[in-house]
């Protein structure tokens, strides 16, 4: 979403899928220090034992812990055998994680074929990051023959599953009709789903429905809290399409303040599309009141999130 310039002027949806997105994959493995005698040492110690013995689980964590720190070239190398013995037990994460770097071409040469099948041993042991992952193989045709039908199918599986991006990628199927018959009621189904797990993409999108009253009754306040909720979580589209809605006091009291305020967050955030709307709100604003908003923006700046390519636009072009 983003915001407007003018009292009349139409709102533009751009939507986009949410696809394979695994960047927590690394981020979320605990760094592994280096100092000796540490109990995270004698930990990968111990790590290192179990998985010579043949332990899957411990294989799979131990090549977690040497991928967590930007690894010498022996590390990667010697994670990725853990990892490949850990997948050869059927052990779903580590195939995940295998089906992760061949995609991405981390310390292995990219091959989506090598990810489809690792990707695809993990799905059916009902992975759900995985599922979703092999979705977006089938949509894109990486590693495989398109095809919208299995797409649809592991996307819809790991959105039962409670996978929160898999759940954004299937409202948005829905919204567009990619494959499937358009179906608004289920977009909107599944990104209230994603939104009230906390996705701020799916918080985002479910607030422009509200917004425009698309299948669902018109709610400002309701777009404006969901909007609130993304933004909070530093999603630059909903910061912009918040300082729209104070900017029009629609389901919030007017306030240019907070409008400047949000339009800068999401301008340094890298979402540009505020930029006119910023510069004829300060025409209208005093001095006071925007040193006011550029110190708001500067103290209460929640810490912003990778830019989303997946959300509507409230502004007018």
């Amino acid at each position: 979403m983003n915001a407007r310039q003018s009292c009349s002027f139409s709102f533009v949806a751009g939507i986009f899928s949410f696809i394979s997105f695994c960047a927590a994959a690394f981020a979320a493995i605990p760094p592994v220090q280096a100092a000796p005698q540490t109990p995270q040492t004698a930990s990968v110690s111990n790590l290192q034992a179990r998985a010579e013995q043949g332990d899957s689980s411990a294989q799979y964590q131990l090549a977690k812990s040497l991928l967590a720190h930007n690894p010498a070239p022996a590390d990667t190398q010697s994670a990725l055998k853990w990892l490949r013995a850990s997948a050869s037990q059927n052990n779903s994460n580590a195939q995940f994680l295998l089906g992760y770097l061949y995609e991405h071409g981390q310390g292995v040469p990219r091959d989506y074929s090598l990810a489809f099948q690792n990707y695809q041993a993990a799905a059916l042991q009902l992975h759900s990051t995985a599922e979703n992952n092999l979705a977006s193989l089938y949509e894109h045709g990486q590693g495989v023959p398109k095809n919208s039908a299995k797409a649809f199918e592991w996307y819809s599986a790991a959105a039962q599953h409670g996978n929160t991006v898999a759940q954004c990628n299937l409202a948005s199927l829905y919204y567009l009709g990619n494959g499937i018959p358009r179906n608004l009621a289920q977009s909107i189904r599944w990104f209230r789903a994603a939104a009230d797990s906390g996705a701020p993409e799916a918080q985002s999108n479910l607030a422009y429905f509200y917004f425009n009253g698309i299948a669902i009754q018109r709610d400002y306040a309701e777009a404006a809290r969901l909007l609130k909720l993304a933004a909070d979580q530093g999603l630059p589209a909903a910061q912009s399409n918040l300082a729209y809605l104070y900017e029009q006091g629609k389901g919030v009291p007017l306030d240019y303040i907070a409008a400047y305020a949000w339009y800068s967050r999401a301008i340094s955030a890298g979402d540009r599309s505020g930029l006119d709307n910023r510069a004829a709100l300060a025409r209208l604003m005093t001095t006071k009141q925007r040193d006011e908003a550029t110190t708001l923006a500067k103290t209460s700046s929640p810490q912003t999130t990778q830019p989303a390519s997946g959300t509507f636009s409230l502004l007018p072009h």
